[in-house]
């Protein structure tokens, strides 16, 4: 596709991915889109042979349908819920099918968990990599609290508290997110500018949650 066509088409899309996200909770609103398009530009780079189209509309829409997960409480599976608006929208401006298949699947796989697919093109492993990074490190920190705050749990809890807790209860701390999800994620990266990035980022992570077990252990 040439690039200014596919410019204008993209500055549409960018515009229907703010108005839906904008106000949507922190830990998955616009703000954090913007984040994962900035990594995924970032890893893309090292990478000479993805398509940069791809992925940005990719790493644009991969959490287009989050607002509807989080209202029933992941009942629903944004990933597989995106793809599927991820295919009408992308309709509407005429993109090849190919290439709306792909983006598609990028967004079907960028959660891979349980019995998700797995990610099965360089871009879609760019995108996974790139929403990972934003979990971890300084802002992943932040969003595990902003999160935790929101569902009202503590600050802190003994890791025998948080392990033996459900999702969205009292003890759904920011550590149990760490414990649970957080520290696992830099074995988990699939590219290798995103494992280089993810380890310094669980460096920070693994200090941060070091202190505050100091502080509160005492």
């Amino acid at each position: 596709m040439l690039q200014t066509d596919f410019e204008s088409k993209y500055t549409r899309i960018y515009e229907f991915v703010k108005s839906k996200l904008q106000s949507a909770p922190g830990c998955h609103d616009f703000d954090h889109t913007l984040r994962v398009l900035r990594n995924a530009e970032k890893i893309a780079a090292e990478i000479p042979e993805a398509d940069l189209q791809i992925v940005r509309l990719a790493a644009l829409l991969h959490d287009i349908a989050r607002p509807e997960e989080m209202s029933v409480k992941g009942k629903l599976c944004h990933a597989q819920e995106g793809a599927r608006i991820c295919a009408f929208e992308l309709k509407k401006y005429d993109f090849p099918q190919a290439m709306i298949e792909h983006i598609c699947a990028c967004i079907q796989s960028h959660r891979f968990r349980g019995n998700g697919p797995s990610p099965q093109s360089i871009e879609a492993e760019i995108i996974y990599d790139a929403d990972k990074l934003d979990s971890i490190g300084a802002v992943g920190v932040g969003r595990a609290f902003h999160f935790a705050g929101r569902e009202n749990a503590r600050v802190h809890n003994s890791s025998e508290e948080a392990l033996n807790s459900e999702a969205y209860s009292r003890e759904d701390s920011a550590y149990r997110e760490y414990l649970v999800k957080l520290r696992h994620v830099p074995d988990k990266m699939l590219t290798v500018s995103g494992k280089r990035h993810a380890a310094e980022r669980a460096r920070f992570m693994h200090e941060f949650f070091e202190q505050l077990e100091s502080e509160i252990r005492v």
